[in-house]
């Protein structure tokens, strides 16, 4: 299975809830591609909601990191919220919790931006 993703508008900060696994082919590509649109559109505020996402693999992780960077590099910001079990042990194991900012819940991912 893949990874779907949506996105809403909550002030001036754009939540992607993704549903699936995020690993290599389907899923980075559809990870890459919304954010590259968002990116595109403008948008500097972006919060990837990984509440239902199951797994990342390492090519998922590696697509994280680039995601993280292409925002970075347009002067915005790229959070993670909601993660599960399975993802927030990952990023710990791969130090990457320490580059992310992550927050549990959406009113005070949202209030982060501010």
């Amino acid at each position: 299975m893949g990874i779907k993703a949506s996105t809403r508008l909550i002030d001036d900060v754009v939540i992607v809830d993704t549903i699936g696994e995020l690993r290599l082919g389907e899923g980075t590509n559809v990870v890459r591609t919304v954010v590259s649109g968002l990116i595109g559109e403008g948008y500097k505020n972006i919060l990837l909601n990984l509440r239902d996402v199951r797994h990342i693999d390492s090519a998922g992780v590696g697509e994280l990191m680039s995601c993280y960077t292409s925002v970075r590099n347009h002067g915005g910001q790229l959070k993670l919220m909601n993660l599960s079990k399975n993802v927030h042990n990952l990023l710990q194991i791969t130090k990457l919790y320490t580059i992310f900012e992550v927050e549990d819940d959406e009113p005070t991912a949202v209030a982060s931006f501010q």
